[in-house]
């Protein structure tokens, strides 16, 4: 098959959660033997150098870049209160990227065109008018959801007005998007249920596979076992899981074991983290290698509040023996079983005792890792996950044609 992906940000490098599913996807299909092209937004929010992606990878994606500015403008964002549309998807509108994807669509023939997230359904018309794929929304997120979360928690009433409309506008268009694609490939199983809920097209889940040898297998824990937390921060929910760590559970582990360390890492950390003087906290910023940082530590705290989708950083975690403590929201889409391969914590007293407690207790804290890298192995292979996928496509493909005659 010919497949063109079209993706919110750069793949490559695959450093952060949405990169990285869609880079396991891209290379997936490139190794069984679809011809992949990837077309991606470069943007001031996730830039990449394309000079930095190898060779290699541009030879097999064929992946191109057009530059867009995310940064909010306070204007659009209020002309936006009257127009009824979504603001998060409106800034992903380029007439550069358009042009350039009817020249796409005109050059070759796809089989498949897979749009990597609902901020790239506005190309949809182009791609019913210039061409006769099928097209296929990968849903990282159920995105409206995630806005819900965070405005319940949101205490400023004007700002807590604001963030409802933004999810009531992503929440119409959504369901808008559902109706206009052809195929539906849902993250997790509990997103893909949202789908047959609200809809009749096709839906599978694809989750967010790993290569399970590119992962070095250790489960084995200090004598005296730390923490981390890896994360790009500038998505909003994991800003607000690490404060919320800071200021109601790390003082506390503290107090009870005084030796506790954690470490933070990932892009765009803010300011008021930088500066923290909690004691035997670490920011340790952008890593460029997440699979080092990961093995050189031992357990990992999830505590998010919000946000929706998968955790594949605690796909990697686990993948690579680790211990993970995380809250429900942060566990969600996982299949797991607590206490065995995932310790949940979902309140701060919860998660003062399950970090305490994983300290005095490394015998606990390698059975769990061990169990960890067990689930990863078969469920997460993403061999078999590929193979899903593209047996999906074939359906969607299969169908087409029976319509086609009928």
């Amino acid at each position: 098959m010919n497949i063109l992906l079209l993706c919110n940000k750069s793949p490559y490098p695959p450093s952060e959660g949405g990169p990285m599913a869609m880079n396991s996807i891209i290379t997936g299909l490139i190794g069984k033997g679809h011809k992949v092209k990837v077309m991606a937004f470069n943007s001031d929010k996730y830039s990449v150098n394309p000079d930095g992606i190898p060779p290699k990878y541009k030879e097999d994606t064929r992946i191109e870049f057009v530059d867009i500015v995310l940064k909010v403008n306070p204007i659009d964002a209020f002309k936006n209160l009257f127009t009824g549309e979504s603001y998060h998807v409106q800034r992903f509108v380029s007439e550069e990227f358009s042009s350039r994807l009817v020249e796409v669509l005109k050059e070759e023939e796809f089989d498949i065109v897979q749009l990597e997230m609902v901020y790239m359904a506005p190309y949809i018309d182009i791609i019913r008018k210039h061409s006769r794929a099928e097209i296929v929304l990968r849903a990282h997120n159920l995105e409206h959801q995630i806005w819900e979360r965070i405005a319940k928690k949101t205490r400023f009433f004007a700002k807590r007005w604001y963030i409802n409309h933004l999810a009531r506008t992503l929440k119409s268009y959504e369901l808008n998007v559902i109706k206009k694609v052809d195929g539906i490939a849902a993250i997790t199983n509990r997103d893909a249920s949202f789908f047959r809920r609200v809809t009749s097209k096709p839906v599978i889940d694809v989750p967010f596979g790993v290569d399970i040898d590119m992962f070095k297998y250790d489960n084995k824990v200090k004598k005296i076992p730390d923490f981390y937390h890896i994360g790009s921060m500038n998505w909003m929910p994991n800003e607000e899981a690490v404060k919320w760590l800071l200021d109601n559970v790390w003082d506390k582990v503290v107090e009870r074991e005084p030796e506790a360390k954690l470490y933070l890492a990932g892009r765009n950390m803010p300011q008021w983290l930088v500066k923290t003087d909690k004691h035997n906290v670490f920011v340790v910023g952008e890593v460029e290698d997440s699979h080092k940082f990961v093995s050189e530590h031992d357990v990992a705290v999830v505590p998010l509040l919000s946000g929706g989708g998968m955790r594949i950083k605690i796909i990697e975690s686990m993948a690579l023996g680790k211990t993970v403590i995380s809250t429900m929201v942060g566990a969600e889409g996982i299949q797991y079983k607590e206490f065995e391969n995932i310790i949940i914590a979902d309140n701060a007293d919860q998660m003062i005792e399950a970090m305490c407690r994983i300290m005095q207790d490394r015998d606990n804290a390698e059975r769990i890792g061990a169990n960890a890298r067990r689930l990863i192995e078969n469920v997460y292979d993403n061999d078999k996950i590929i193979n899903r996928l593209v047996i999906f496509y074939h359906e969607l493909l299969s169908n087409k044609e029976i319509t086609t005659l009928n």
